[in-house]
C-alpha cells in the first residue's frame, strides 16, 4: 500500500508593486534635489505658528559683573563693539527670538566704539552710565538713562564715553532677519570717529527721552498703560523694528495679549513677574527677557512697586508683509 505524505506549503505574501514604486519614487526624487509635500506638510503648513526661541530672561545681575571683566580684558581694538549678545536656548547665534537680536553694549572712558555703518536698523535703550555718547550721521548725541537711540540703516555711527564709570545699554537689531535676506553687511570709516556735531536732544528725530515717554504713560489713568515710540509723522520708528514702554502700578495685572510680533522686554524699573505661555518668569530692574511670537503673555506688578517696562519688537516689519495677527487688547490696539 502506497503511504500517503502531508505536504505544508508556506503561504508566500503578494509583493505590493504599489508600495514598492512608491518607494522607488521618493528614492529617485531625492537624488534630483526635490522633496514631496505630502510627506511634510503639517511641518511646512502648521495649525498654530511655530517658533524655535521660547521665553527666557537674562538676569542683569549676573550678566554685568562678565561685561565688566570684559571691558578690563577686552579692549576696543579686539572687539570693535563689547557686546554681549542676549541667545535664546532654542536658537543659534544672533537671534534673542528668531526674527530680532538682543545684546548689551559695553563702553568704558576715553575708548572709541570706531566707526561704520551697515544694512542692519539698531535702537539703543540706555541702561545706565554719564558721560556717553553715540554719533549718527554728523549728529552727536549725549547719552541719558532711559534714552532711546536710533541708527537707521546705513548711517555712519560712533560710540563713546567721557568721565568716569561705565556706559552700558540694551542694543535691538533686526540682525536674524538676514539669515532669509541675505543683503547685510559692513563697511568701516577710514578714521575712528564719523565727524559730528553736538544736538539737542529736542531737536534731534532719532532720540527719545525717557522723560518724555514716562510722561505719557503716567498721563494715562488706569492700573496699565501703554504707548509705542513713534516718528513726527505718527509712524513707527523703522520698516522692521519698533518699540514701546508700559506702565504698570504696584500689584495690578497687564491685559493678556497674544500676537504674531515677536518681543524683548527691559525692566526699566520695578519688580514683578511674567506669564509667557505655561511659563512664570520673575524680574527685577535691569532684566531682560523675550515673548517669542504667538506665546500669550501678561504682566504682574509686585505690590507696592511701579514697574516701567521698555520692550523691542518686530511688529513692523511682521505687519508690512501681512503676518500680523493678534487677540485681545482689541486686537492689540487695533493694529
Amino acid at each position: 500500500m502506497a503511504s500517503t505524505t502531508n505536504t505544508t506549503t508556506a503561504s508566500v505574501q503578494p509583493v505590493d508593486s504599489k508600495t514598492q514604486r512608491k518607494k522607488s519614487l521618493l528614492a529617485d526624487l531625492d537624488t534630483l534635489n526635490v522633496a514631496p509635500l505630502w510627506a511634510q506638510m503639517k511641518r511646512v503648513n502648521p495649525p498654530l505658528p511655530k517658533p524655535n526661541a521660547i521665553p527666557f530672561v537674562w538676569r542683569y545681575d549676573q550678566l554685568r559683573p562678565k561685561l565688566m571683566q570684559a571691558g578690563e580684558l577686552i579692549s576696543e581694538q579686539e572687539a570693535e563693539r563689547r557686546v554681549l549678545m542676549l541667545i535664546n536656548p532654542k536658537t543659534d547665534i544672533p537671534c534673542t527670538t528668531d526674527t530680532i537680536f538682543g545684546g548689551l553694549q559695553l563702553v568704558i572712558p576715553n575708548e572709541t566704539a570706531p566707526a561704520h555703518r551697515h544694512t542692519a536698523f539698531a535702537m539703543r535703550f540706555i541702561i545706565e552710565g554719564t558721560g556717553g555718547f553715540t554719533a549718527v550721521d554728523g549728529q552727536r548725541i549725549n547719552m541719558d538713562r532711559g534714552d532711546v537711540i536710533l541708527t537707521p540703516s546705513w548711517t555712519w555711527h560712533d560710540h563713546g564715553k567721557d568721565g568716569s564709570g561705565p556706559m552700558i545699554w540694551l542694543d535691538g537689531l533686526d540682525v536674524p532677519s538676514f539669515k532669509h535676506f541675505p543683503v547685510h553687511f559692513v563697511e568701516h570709516f577710514e578714521k575712528a570717529r564719523y565727524p559730528a556735531t553736538t544736538v539737542e536732544k529736542a531737536e534731534c528725530p532719532i532720540v527719545f527721552p525717557w522723560a518724555g515717554m514716562k510722561g505719557q504713560l503716567d498721563g494715562v489713568v488706569g492700573t496699565w498703560a501703554t504707548s509705542r515710540y513713534l516718528d513726527s509723522k505718527g509712524g513707527e520708528v523703522s520698516k522692521t523694528l519698533g518699540s514701546a514702554a508700559e506702565r504698570l502700578d504696584g500689584g495690578a495685572t497687564s491685559p493678556a495679549r497674544q500676537e504674531t510680533a515677536s518681543i524683548v522686554y527691559h525692566v526699566t524699573e520695578g519688580s514683578g513677574q511674567s506669564e509667557v505661555g505655561e511659563q512664570v518668569i520673575t524680574w527685577k530692574r535691569g532684566d531682560t527677557f523675550c515673548v517669542p511670537c504667538w506665546y500669550k503673555y501678561t504682566h504682574h506688578a509686585s505690590p507696592g512697586e511701579r514697574v516701567y517696562l521698555y520692550r523691542f519688537d518686530d511688529r513692523p516689519m511682521i505687519k508690512a508683509l501681512g503676518f500680523y495677527r493678534a487677540d485681545s487688547v482689541e486686537e492689540i490696539e487695533n493694529v
